[in-house]
């Protein structure tokens, strides 16, 4: 196998995402999904290829944010959504930002439900089915 298939291969860990989002995994879920959403081709060709390459661990997303063509397509794409909020009322403003910490706490929740999931099956694969509990000679 040739480098160049490793490479794109490889997914990025979330380490950059949790870099980017102060620790908030919930906050870094919601991104890596904002990029996947991207690398589908949803923000054109240039966002296309920008979130590719972060998330195949290729580029940081510092990195790219430097990158001019990526830079300019994410204004020339984000122009509309900055017209629509700038017109929106103060309440249409706070109605979306209550929508997104909705969101955001629902990330959390579930995040938190997985983590204890997970933590309950490592516990019962550490007991053995025959442990010896409640076995005496006597």
């Amino acid at each position: 196998m040739d480098s160049a298939r490793d490479s794109s291969d490889k997914r990025v860990d979330d380490s950059e995402f949790l870099e980017m989002t102060q620790q908030d995994p919930a906050q870094a879920k919601i991104l890596r999904q904002s990029l996947e959403h991207l690398a589908s081709g949803l923000g054109g060709s240039a966002l296309k290829e920008m979130a590719q390459e972060v998330l195949s661990g290729r580029m940081g997303l510092r990195e790219a944010a430097n990158v001019s063509a990526y830079a300019e397509e994410a204004v020339q794409q984000s122009a509309p959504l900055a017209e629509k909020w700038a017109a929106m009322s103060d309440r249409e403003r706070d109605e979306l930002a209550a929508e997104g910490q909705h969101r955001l706490e629902e990330e959390r929740r579930q995040l938190e439900e997985e983590r204890r999931r997970a933590e309950s099956e490592n516990r019962s694969d550490t007991k053995s089915r025959h442990d010896g509990r409640g076995w005496s000679l006597y």
